[in-house]
């Protein structure tokens, strides 16, 4: 386990909770995983997907009936983070407040971290 002792390695927003206890409703998801892959404009990508069963080496949070799994690989990337569900006229989905991220493409979706996290892997 990646992070500092007692603290989750991420946190939602209870927008967020709301959102993915609905979605874990659907076709007996146990939650979702989070993690980040190559890829983008800058660099990498955050990746969600439904789980069915929980991987024993990822990190879980659970908040409010919502359970989240962080993939072994992304949680020094995502220590720290907040992530959050906005609705707005034009979209809707998962923002990640991540204080790792060092640089975002104009879209949002492609996002960079410190050069020090990737020598750590």
């Amino acid at each position: 386990m990646f992070g500092i002792p007692g603290k989750q390695a991420v946190s939602m927003t209870d927008k967020a909770a709301k959102q993915i206890a609905k979605l874990m409703t659907k076709d007996g998801h146990q939650g979702l995983r989070i993690g980040v892959k190559k890829g983008g404009c800058a660099g990498m990508e955050y990746t969600m997907d439904y789980v069915t069963e929980v991987d024993p080496h990822d990190e879980v949070v659970e908040q409010d009936g919502a359970r989240i799994m962080i993939a072994p690989m992304a949680q020094m990337f995502l220590f720290g983070t907040e992530i959050d569900y906005t609705v707005s006229l034009l979209e809707s989905g998962f923002r990640f407040n991540n204080p790792n991220v060092t640089e975002a493409c104009g879209c949002g979706e492609s996002i960079k971290f410190d050069e020090t996290l990737s020598q750590k892997e």
